[in-house]
């Protein structure tokens, strides 16, 4: 079992350093002083796997050439975080990574599972600390189990809040600086950079806020509700709807005819369904959406094929838009 031990960068970011009880010849982090060169060949890049293709586009946009990124999770993969097991594949590259970096907020609890059994010493980012979420990102670090909270304070798709993506950039800079110090210059300038154009995102939801603000909306999940919020919307999705969804159980029947009254009411202007759970209660909800007219935009969890996490924000924020300028017919 892995010890924890929280260690605080000069960002302000948390970080979790991950000790295994008995190291081995492949344990990383026996000499984290050591200056590399700034080449970025093989040999010296830093090792990173990311929980999803998401985190990993965040921390390849920063480190650069710098960095080798390998994602757990991605669009190809079409698995559930939340069931998902690490192979040994997956194993194996969180034992030889340099940096870790998790969503937390018992979202990737299978990279829980793997760090505790990895052993040897390495640095771990938990995105949901950013979010001020940390309860979740201290049980995620480690492994303790606990049960799905799915409310606005416990939201755990914490890669919808740009603003908690933003103070990220500045702790991910700060984790490979740490790891490299010779390159820290070039991790805090892409990191600069990548911020430059998310606050321009940021700045976009304040002019959704400003023309659309508390117009109601509805979700098949929690997926992008820091999204949503952060634009002003409503959610009036009944609570018991899109948590089952999201736990993969059964809508009780009273909560799935109130969800559906939303549109044959036009109690709403949007729905937001997450495009990568679908089933056959989510498929009634968009059939009943788009039976009373009512605009639906489609969101992921992970990186759409061809675009980055930049681009993908702005065609999120483009299509909800779009939506709400069009609203039900």
């Amino acid at each position: 079992m892995c010890r924890v031990r929280r260690s605080v960068l000069a960002t302000g970011v948390s970080v979790l350093l991950v000790l295994g009880g008995c190291g081995s010849d492949s344990d990383v982090g026996d000499d984290p002083g050591a200056a590399p060169t700034a080449s970025g060949t093989p040999a010296d890049q830093v090792q990173v796997v990311a929980a999803t293709d998401v985190y990993a586009d965040i921390v390849r946009t920063i480190g650069g050439d710098l960095v080798d990124v390998q994602a757990l999770l991605s669009s190809d993969s079409g698995a559930d975080p939340h069931s998902y097991e690490a192979t040994a594949r997956d194993q194996l590259a969180v034992k030889e990574a340099d940096l870790v970096m998790a969503n937390g907020g018992h979202y990737d609890e299978f990279l829980t599972r793997a760090l505790d059994a990895a052993g040897g010493e390495r640095t771990v980012l938990t995105a949901v600390t950013e979010a001020n979420h940390e309860d979740e990102g201290e049980a995620v670090a480690a492994g303790s189990p606990a049960p799905h909270d799915h409310g606005e304070d416990s939201n755990e798709h914490v890669w919808y809040d740009l603003k908690a993506m933003n103070v990220l950039a500045t702790g991910i800079a700060g984790a490979l600086a740490a790891l490299r110090p010779a390159d820290s210059a070039g991790f805090t300038a892409r990191a600069g950079a990548f911020q430059t154009e998310l606050s321009d995102l940021i700045d976009r939801q304040a002019a959704i806020r400003e023309k659309h603000g508390g117009l109601a909306v509805a979700v098949t999940e929690p997926l992008p509700l820091f999204l949503l919020n952060d634009c002003g919307l409503v959610d009036k999705t009944p609570a018991g709807f899109s948590e089952a969804i999201e736990e993969g159980t059964d809508v009780p029947v009273r909560t799935l005819q109130e969800t559906l009254d939303l549109f044959a009411d036009h109690a709403v202007e949007v729905l937001v369904y997450n495009s990568q759970t679908t089933g056959p209660q989510t498929e009634r909800v968009q059939d009943a959406a788009e039976d009373a007219d009512i605009p639906v935009v489609p969101m992921s969890e992970t990186l759409p094929a061809g675009q980055d996490y930049l681009s993908w924000m702005r065609a999120n924020l483009d299509a909800l838009e779009g939506a709400l300028e069009e609203g039900p017919a």
